[in-house]
Parts: C-alpha cells; sequence; structure tokens
C-alpha cells in the first residue's frame, strides 16, 4: 500500500494538519485523496546548484534580423503582428502567448494567413479564461429587456378629487388620508393642522379687516369684527371692533373672541335705535366687559389651588364710522390712526395707551421715546377681564374735515409703525378704495419687521360711504 504524503495544511481550507491525519479535522477533506508528489531528481550543477527550470518564453522560434549588410536595401521590418498567437482574453487578435507549442517561423515578408479553427491550436485552459469556440458561439451584444413603463406619481392632495371625509371628520390638510385628532394633529403623518384663526380676512362693503398669528406665537389671540348697519335717520354706519387677548392670562383667545363679538352685537342693536354713536360705543365697551367676565371661573377652590392662574382677559378698540363723525372707544394698548387721502395733511392717533408707559408721559416723569424703551412700557393699567380694576371705558369723537381712512389694530403692528406718521408711510396711498389690500399690507409690514406678536388690523374709509357701495 502506498504511504499517504504528509501534509502540513488541508489543501481546501488550509486548516493545519498533524501526522498521520486521514481526514481534515475543519472541512473534512479525504487526504488520502492527495496525490503523492512526483519524484524530484534535479540535475546538479558542477557548483552544486540546481539550474533553473526552462521557461516557456524560450520554446518561441523568435525570428532573427538578418545581419546587416553595407547595401542601400533597408532591412525588413518584424512587427507584433507577424507572430501568431492569440490574446489571454479569448480573441482571435494577433498577440504573443507562453503557454502554446511551439510554431515554424514564417516569412517575415508575408505573414500567414490565420488557422481555420479546426486545425488551430488551442491554447491551455487557465482559470477564469473562456475556451475559443465557446467565446465565438456568444454573441458580442446581448439584448436588453424593455423598459418598464414609469409608475405614476402620487396625486397632488391640492388639486386631486378625493373622496369627501364624512361629516364631523376633519381631514388633514398635508396628507389628505389622516383623521384629525382632537388636539388638532394628523393620525396618520402627525402634521400640525392650521387652525382657523391664524389667519382671518374679512371684506364687507367699505371696511376689511386682516389678522394673522404672527411668527412667534403658537395661536392668534386677536379677534375682530367688521359690520355695518343704519342709523335712525337712515344714513349708514360702518363697525370695527379688534381686541388683544392677554397672553398672561388664562384662554385669551376665548376672551378676545367673546369681547369681538358683544361688543358687535351691542353697537348693532343701539345705533339703528337711535342712540348716539358715541355712547353706543361706550355701552359696548361695557358689554365686552361682561362677555369676558362670565369666562371666568369663580369657584373659590380652583383660585386658592391655583393663586398663580389669572381670569381670562384682553384689550379693545374699536370704531364707528358715519358720514359726518368718526367715533372712536377703547380700553388697553390697542389702537386707533387717523390718516388723510391728502397726504400732505398729517396724520394722528386717535387713542392713549392705559400703559405703563403713558402714564410716564402724563406725569412728566418720561418723554415718549425713553418711556416706550423701557421694559415695562407694554405693561397694561386697563383691560377686560373679571380681575381687572374699575373699568373706565375711554371714547372720543371727531368730525373730519377731509376724506381718509381709520387704522384700528392691535400692539403687533403698530410695534412696527408707532407714530402716526410712520403708520401712514406704511399704509397704500388708496387704502380708501382697496381696505382689504392696506390691511393686507399693514399685516405685512409687521410680518416683515419680525412678527414678535399677533398682528390685527381693520381699515374703514371715512366718510362712511351710502348703503350698497363698496370697495373697487
Amino acid at each position: 500500500m502506498s504511504q499517504m504524503p504528509q501534509l502540513a495544511a488541508c489543501p481546501s481550507c488550509e486548516e493545519p494538519l498533524e501526522s498521520g491525519d486521514r481526514f481534515c479535522g475543519a472541512c473534512g477533506y479525504d487526504l488520502t485523496a492527495v496525490p503523492a508528489p512526483p519524484d524530484d531528481n534535479p540535475t546538479v550543477a558542477v557548483n552544486g546548484a540546481a539550474p533553473r527550470p526552462p521557461s516557456a518564453a524560450a520554446s518561441v522560434d523568435w525570428p532573427v534580423a538578418p545581419e546587416a549588410d553595407t547595401s542601400d536595401t533597408p532591412a525588413p521590418v518584424v512587427l507584433p503582428t507577424d507572430i501568431d498567437g492569440r490574446e489571454s482574453a479569448g480573441s482571435d487578435s494577433p498577440g504573443v502567448r507562453f503557454d502554446r507549442p511551439a510554431q515554424p517561423p514564417s516569412a517575415p515578408a508575408s505573414p500567414p494567413p490565420p488557422p481555420s479553427p479546426a486545425h488551430a491550436p488551442q491554447p491551455a485552459a487557465q482559470p477564469g479564461a473562456r475556451p475559443a469556440a465557446q467565446a465565438s458561439a456568444e454573441p458580442d451584444e446581448y439584448p436588453l429587456a424593455a423598459p418598464l413603463p414609469p409608475e405614476a406619481p402620487p396625486a397632488d392632495p391640492r388639486t386631486a378629487d378625493l373622496p369627501t371625509p364624512p361629516a364631523g371628520l376633519k381631514v388633514c390638510v398635508a396628507c389628505r388620508a389622516g383623521q384629525v385628532d382632537r388636539d388638532g394633529y394628523c393620525e396618520n403623518c402627525g402634521h400640525a393642522q392650521p387652525r382657523e384663526r391664524d389667519h382671518m380676512e374679512q371684506e364687507l362693503g367699505s371696511v376689511a379687516a386682516v389678522s394673522d398669528r404672527g411668527l412667534r406665537h403658537h395661536r392668534n389671540e386677536d379677534a375682530f369684527t367688521v359690520s355695518s348697519t343704519a342709523l335712525s335717520d337712515g344714513s349708514p354706519a360702518v363697525v370695527a371692533i379688534v381686541c388683544d387677548g392677554v397672553s398672561s392670562a388664562t384662554r385669551p383667545d376665548e376672551a378676545s373672541l367673546a369681547a369681538s363679538r358683544a361688543a358687535n352685537e351691542s353697537l348693532l342693536a343701539a345705533l339703528p335705535r337711535g342712540t348716539h354713536p358715541q355712547q353706543a360705543m361706550h355701552d359696548a365697551i361695557l358689554a365686552a366687559s361682561e362677555a369676558v367676565n362670565s369666562l371666568a371661573d369663580r369657584s373659590a377652590p380652583a383660585h386658592e389651588h391655583q393663586p398663580h392662574v389669572n381670569a381670562p382677559a384682553c384689550t379693545i378698540v374699536g370704531s364707528v364710522v358715519t358720514p359726518s363723525l368718526l367715533i372712536v372707544g377703547w380700553v388697553g394698548d390697542s389702537r386707533a390712526y387717523w390718516v388723510p387721502v391728502d397726504r400732505s395733511s398729517p396724520p394722528a392717533r386717535l387713542t392713549e395707551d392705559d400703559s405703563w408707559a403713558a402714564q410716564m408721559v402724563a406725569a412728566g416723569l418720561m418723554n415718549e421715546a425713553e418711556a416706550y424703551a423701557d421694559e415695562r412700557a407694554h405693561a397694561i393699567t386697563g383691560w377686560l377681564g373679571a380681575d381687572a380694576y374699575e373699568l373706565e371705558p375711554h371714547t372720543a369723537s371727531f368730525k373730519p374735515d377731509r376724506p381718509g381712512v381709520v387704522v384700528v389694530c392691535t400692539d403687533g403692528l403698530w410695534n412696527y409703525a408707532e407714530a402716526a406718521e410712520e403708520m401712514a408711510e406704511v399704509i397704500p396711498p388708496d387704502a380708501a378704495d382697496r381696505p382689504l389690500h392696506s390691511a393686507q399690507v399693514l399685516v405685512g409690514h409687521a410680518l416683515d419687521g419680525g412678527g414678535h406678536d399677533n398682528v390685527t388690523v381693520a381699515v374703514v374709509p371715512f366718510p362712511a360711504p351710502p348703503q350698497g357701495a363698496g370697495s373697487a
């Protein structure tokens, strides 16, 4: 029995072996199937060193250049194409192969034609190389499958004809698939839904108002109402009410909304009965105060356990414009401005703030610039609410001798145009003809300035146009 060759490592996985192993302990390779190495009887040279094995390149018969002669005939040039062979990639282009038997040398002047496939010598197979017959049988190019048709893009939720949601359910404005929960977020994509009061616009005849949440607040705590009615003599009257919720109080958005609606309803009821517009404005502010007071939680335990919680509160400013009178009323720091159509005439501020800064100026302790530069400038001293001090509604009556517009706004606007001259510069010259556009411009001015607060403004042309006439 032939002796099993001794191996140091498995031929399959190269795991080290021990003497006498018949199978690899790692991969199970049969070590008895390994052929024995051939006998090696090297020829020893005189100096004792074994000669190098003959190189395969020695088997190639290279053409020998003829000896140089003294004649003028140039020596023939031997090109690489004069040597038969096949490239390693398997193509039929001429080249040099060192693993094929020697071929008889060909005449340098005329290279022989390529051998036919039947008689051409085949090179030795090498790992990774395709046989020549297989290479010639395969096509040079493979046909590609036709591309799949492009998938239809998802429907644009802004223009797609989506199914109408069931009654009483709100659908997300972003994905138009999920329902909106009680907190105002989509149950499908989690997108926060815009609140109805984040941005509001209204145009009614010749009066218009715009309210915006601003860029810093998470909700809009302002509110407004605009309306028109007729006095007892049949002349028109235009009403605009603007309220600003006090952020440090609870539910300021509810307070401003309740106050604006109550004041508007009171004016619409009193003016047609013949009540003087100034008295009607005074009574409307009292009605607004009662509406805000009714929002307060008057239970004693609630205030005992939460002494830091303030009752709902807001400020208010309103105007009534008739063919001959301009009435304003206010509590807090919301303002009304007069801007004449003829900009050569001076504008004016029609209200005085119930604020710390205004008190300092009225007492002569500071000038207006110093007072409003103080960090306490916007601390209000008058407001509507159950915890307000003694309520003192402010009203004033004017008889302008020229046409113009009344700008009724919260501090979210006049913070960026405090002086009457600044307000006149911001409002467009055609404000009397385009009140809605003018209100939009004023709100945009505040947002461009930073939008640190809610912004609300109503633009009311004077004199009040006849009933049925609207803005251009």
